[in-house]
């Protein structure tokens, strides 16, 4: 997997200060995308070891309340694969901070791929907060938090996988 860029001290993706690591690679090719280099899967750089660490790494203040995934698409399968080990790592060591997600995917098109995908699951389970839905021009509305377009919804991922319905995050 390549990623196009690593943002520390983010605060436009998520609940307070944030690491946001921007994977390359997207199918849903939305128009008015803001960040349409990131759908070429072969853009950027390697989401190598030293990368990985070098995230890590800016995760370690206490004032950073967490990791955000963008892209791109985090959630095509071909992400997936390789964004799951390094979650499971980024998990252990900071179980204390949480995990937003951006996904072009709607909460019940990640459902349908949990069937046919067994890693899907697992990385579902880490994400805690997931914003959901293509982005959509003609629903764009910039006083919106922390999503684009009106379609898009801000999931509290944990409760809705408990709960088996989705609970959006109250904000």
């Amino acid at each position: 997997m390549n990623y196009t860029s690593i943002k520390n001290c983010d605060i436009s993706n998520g609940i307070g200060v944030r690491v946001s690591l921007f994977v390359s690679g997207c199918t849903h090719l939305c128009e008015g995308c803001f960040n349409k280099e990131t759908w070429d899967f072969n853009y950027g750089t390697p989401f190598d070891k030293e990368a990985q660490n070098q995230v890590l790494d800016l995760l370690k203040p206490n004032h950073i309340a967490g990791l955000t995934l963008l892209g791109g698409e985090p959630l095509h399968p071909k992400n997936q694969i390789s964004l799951l080990p390094f979650i499971r790592k980024y998990k252990k060591l900071y179980p204390n901070k949480n995990l937003w997600c951006y996904s072009g995917y709607t909460y019940e098109e990640i459902m349908e791929m949990i069937k046919d995908l067994p890693y899907t699951k697992e990385l579902m389970s880490y994400i805690d907060v997931l914003v959901d839905g293509k982005y959509i021009e003609e629903l764009k509305d910039i006083r919106l938090k922390f999503k684009g377009s009106s379609n898009q919804r801000i999931i509290d991922l944990k409760k809705s996988l408990t709960q088996n319905n989705i609970i959006l995050l109250k904000l």
